[in-house]
């Protein structure tokens, strides 16, 4: 019986894909296993009515500036997991984000980028807030970049 049992564990821990064993249904789908990690103590405070149709239409008005620019965009962002709290952003060519500088740079434009977002501009947040930080305003948990090929690199929001 202890065999039969042992054997049913082993055939189901094959069966099922890496991305669930690690608990992270968003792994291996949208990006591979993060190869490295930080985790940011941010200044800012979730507002309480972060909401995930906040967190949508941030993502939504970051997406729209992207695509009115005089070029295609190099990456997608958008938010996943429960109650969308989840922000990804995925290299749409090879050779870009794929080290976690070209990642941290990236960071750093976006938080320009999203100072100009209207609920930005309404809230007249501190300038000195960094995307991380506006991201923790709206109920961000994790931030995951990837190239998406071979690199990620994951940021709890804390």
């Amino acid at each position: 019986m202890r065999m039969a049992l042992a054997a049913i564990c082993i055939w189901l821990a094959a069966a099922v894909p890496a991305a669930a064993q690690s608990n992270d249904r968003l792994e291996g789908y949208y990006y591979p296993k993060p190869g490295s990690s930080e985790t940011y103590l941010s200044r800012a405070k979730t507002l309480q009515d972060s909401t995930r149709s906040r967190r949508i239409g941030f993502v939504s008005e970051l997406t729209r500036q992207l695509s009115e620019q005089p070029y295609a965009p190099t990456y997608a962002i958008f938010a996943k997991g429960d109650d969308a709290r989840r922000l990804i952003v995925v290299a749409y060519g090879e050779g870009q984000l794929n080290t976690v500088y070209r990642a941290r740079a990236l960071f750093a434009s976006l938080t320009g980028l999203s100072r100009l977002t209207p609920l930005f501009k309404d809230l007249q947040v501190e300038e000195l807030y960094t995307f991380f930080d506006l991201c923790k305003l709206l109920g961000f948990t994790t931030i995951t970049i990837s190239d998406g090929d071979k690199f990620a690199h994951q940021v709890t929001i804390k």
